[in-house]
């Protein structure tokens, strides 16, 4: 058996639980309140925070996928690492000792099914509802239209939410985040590769500049910034992680070499600060973050300067009926 690297390592670390169960084996769970239980061992429950068996008392809990993977389906650290990255171990020498198998936890637990395929949600027949939302999310209109005709961004049928999609070096659509129009709703679509997340291309491609964020309404969030005047313009690359995994932002590196800074704009949180962290040890690329003055997000930010601009003309307006009269 090879080995996996410490590089290898922390980079299947950054996979959450949830992801990998959704893309993976979501026929074999079913959505109870805001997380997911599995059908044949209703006390075990998967959610944002990770795994957690209640009828062992908390004895079998985790975070990340290769928690899952290991201390769940019985997968050797290697074999769980290298499936969820998509790669190859390294050679070992016949002097270097593999590491031991693990056992299975969950008894007579069926073994996970082939990976589910990808299939993007059904599209409406016109995008009126989502455009409606990020409009009332204070995103430029412009900005919203741009990403219909390149075909990031579209409402889905029947339920109407917003689907921000990823796409690979072909063209062919990969990722779709699912966000609601309605209600506080948001996944990965089924079968969803993280390594492909929503962007906004640069009008120069050239651009050896990208700003990543974790979510694709703070990416057109950051645009919309830029093009009112609250930010000085940017014509970089825009990347949204899709969660705080950097998986997204590892992979844009492949395919675009020449980028060489690279604007750290994650949310004002914890998870936020480690993400920038990680992405701050990278090697080849210099890094600069962009914290906020106010709010958690990019979104929370332009709302907040939005509704500061909205209240300051509305008392200069009042100002000016004073002086007329």
């Amino acid at each position: 058996m090879g080995y996996v690297t410490k590089n290898q390592l922390e980079r299947a670390r950054q996979i959450k639980a949830l992801d990998y169960v959704l893309a993976n084996e979501a026929a074999l769970y079913k959505r109870v309140g805001n997380g997911y239980r599995m059908i044949e061992h209703p006390s075990f429950a998967v959610g944002e925070k990770g795994f957690y068996w209640h009828s062992q008392s908390g004895v079998i809990k985790g975070k990340t996928a290769l928690d899952y993977l290991t201390d769940v389906r019985g997968y050797h650290l290697v074999d769980a690492v290298c499936m969820l990255l998509g790669e190859r171990p390294q050679e070992r020498s016949d002097k270097q000792n593999p590491l031991a198998p693990v056992k299975k936890i969950i008894p007579n637990a069926k073994p996970p099914p082939e990976r589910i395929p990808f299939t993007p949600p059904l599209r409406n027949k016109d995008n009126r509802r989502v455009i409606a939302y990020l409009q009332s999310r204070g995103i430029e209109r412009n900005l919203i239209l741009n990403c219909i005709e390149q075909g990031s961004l579209y409402e889905s049928y029947p339920y109407h939410n917003a689907v921000f999609t990823g796409k690979d070096e072909n063209g062919k659509t990969r990722f779709a985040a699912l966000r609601g129009t309605t209600s506080n709703f948001k996944r990965d679509a089924d079968g969803s590769d993280k390594r492909y997340g929503f962007v906004i291309s640069p009008d120069n491609p050239n651009s050896r500049e990208v700003a990543v964020f974790e979510a694709p309404i703070n990416c057109l969030s950051h645009q919309t910034l830029c093009k009112q005047g609250f930010m000085p313009p940017f014509d970089g690359w825009r990347l949204s992680l899709g969660g705080t995994s950097i998986l997204a932002f590892e992979h844009f590196m492949k395919l675009h070499p020449e980028v060489t800074h690279c604007f750290v704009c994650t949310d004002n949180d914890e998870a936020g600060e480690k993400a920038a962290v990680k992405i701050a040890e990278m090697p080849g690329i210099t890094t600069e973050r962009l914290l906020l003055d106010k709010g958690t997000d990019w979104n929370d930010w332009l709302q907040g300067l939005q509704k500061a601009e909205r209240t300051q003309n509305r008392a200069n307006k009042h100002a000016h009926d004073e002086r007329r009269r």
